[in-house]
């Protein structure tokens, strides 16, 4: 019995110490998209928490839990964050963390790729990122459309963008 709980304490310690912490000041993820058909509107959310345990040689035991606050938006322009937090777009008095949890990675050739759920707005959506492992940094880059998660109406060519360039930058420490 005592080398059962050895064991098994152990195995817990070993566990707790391969989730890595995420650098909340350095990781940030950046969005682009398209205002009036003319302008790009670059845009951060900051502030990523969650647990990360990523190890290029077990990918079966690696896993991304991972959020951000929508409200920690911020395009330099004021009321253009006001705009997008309210319930036109992120809706962030009722949608407190846009989320990802990896349900499966693989090794490509150009890096990694994860399998996921990302939960937007309400709305879960299977969603696949690649991204590559450097130097304590995972970067990601996928394309996501908007009112595929209920994000803001079809406001037509001339105004929001329907999708956005997004790129994940998860320093680790």
């Amino acid at each position: 019995m005592h080398r059962m709980l050895t064991g098994f304490i152990c195995l817990m310690s070993f566990l707790s110490l391969s989730a890595q912490t995420i650098d909340a000041e350095k990781s940030v993820v950046n969005f682009k998209a398209t205002a009036l058909m003319v302008n790009t509107v670059e845009r951060s959310f900051t502030g990523m928490k969650g647990v990360v345990q990523f190890d290029e040689n077990d990918l079966s035991g690696s896993s991304f839990d991972v959020c951000i606050n929508p409200s920690s938006v911020n395009t330099e322009n004021e009321k253009r964050d006001d705009h997008l937090k309210n319930e036109d777009f992120f809706e962030v008095s009722k949608y407190l963390e846009i989320c990802f949890v990896s349900t499966s990675m693989e090794k490509t050739k150009s890096g990694f790729k994860t399998i996921g759920n990302l939960t937007m707005h309400g709305i879960t959506k299977s969603i696949e990122i690649p991204f590559t492992f450097e130097n304590n940094t995972l970067k990601g880059a996928i394309e996501i459309k908007r009112l595929a998660f209920n994000i803001g109406e079809d406001y037509g060519n001339f105004t929001a963008s329907k999708q956005a360039e997004v790129e994940i930058i998860c320093v680790l420490k």
